[in-house]
């Protein structure tokens, strides 16, 4: 059996788990959010549609949302995310979150040195908020070198199934590297609570990651009966326990 035989037949079983999983989820009528967050091209696409594959399409949602309107700039920052998290029995995927305002807005220039420090304030009361209604709480930081990053929006420029990946933002996601970082590393240190912990994963490998976020959040959901294997620690750590892990 060679690699790809030894992914997709990993995949596979972990899926059935997923399957499994979901069912005693919705069964219990519990609530799920999972934040995906990281640089462009970290592989959040390619994580979420593995785990969702073969998910229930009535308790699942991915939520990707576009630019905000005139009129949202003007709400409450977590007014437009509020609508979309789940009810009873459901799984929603956060394609990126209201962390925006810790990275790509501060690093952009699309909110003021202000909101982003008001941010970092409200946001551990705004996750508590959300695992005091019963919502299990789950935040994923992905994790790729800059070397990786540059093949891959280079990749996606000639790849016509990749339209879509394609940004006006991808040229600055390289110019912009450090203070990404230094975005990175301070939302990580003010937003890893006991109510909404921080998970990193390193992603310069797209299948070991995926393989490795699968079994992570088997691993948090705690399905009775469940074996799956613990994920790599060398892959999946905890945002406090990054210290010279993280790619600089």
């Amino acid at each position: 059996m060679g690699k790809k035989d030894d992914y997709e037949a990993e995949l596979e079983a972990l899926q059935i788990e997923l399957v499994e999983t979901q069912h005693w989820w919705i069964e219990q009528g519990r609530k799920l959010v999972i934040v995906f967050e990281g640089r462009d091209s970290a592989g959040k696409d390619g994580a979420i549609k593995r785990i969702t594959e073969y998910a229930s399409p009535r308790q699942t949602r991915v939520v990707a949302l576009p630019k905000p309107t005139e009129r949202e700039t003007t709400q409450w920052y977590f007014q437009r995310y509020v609508p979309h998290l789940p009810a009873a029995g459901e799984w929603v995927l956060f394609n990126r979150s209201w962390y925006n305002r810790a990275g790509v807005e501060p690093v952009m220039g699309f909110c003021t040195p202000e909101q982003h420090e008001q941010f970092l304030k409200d946001v551990p009361h705004f996750e508590t908020l959300l695992r005091g209604s019963g919502i299990h709480l789950i935040k994923l930081w992905l994790d790729i070198s800059k070397e990786e990053q540059a093949k891959r929006l280079a990749e996606r420029v000639n790849d016509p199934l990749k339209r879509f990946k394609v940004s006006a933002l991808d040229a600055e996601a390289q110019k912009r590297w450090d203070a990404y970082s230094a975005a990175r590393d301070r939302m990580l240190s003010d937003c890893h609570t006991r109510h909404g912990p921080w998970t990193v994963v390193a992603t310069d490998d797209k299948k070991t990651a995926r393989l490795n976020i699968i079994r992570h959040i088997l691993t948090e959901l705690k399905r009775p009966g469940s074996k799956v294997k613990r994920p790599d620690r060398d892959v999946v750590f905890a945002a406090d326990d990054h210290q010279g892990r993280l790619n600089p």
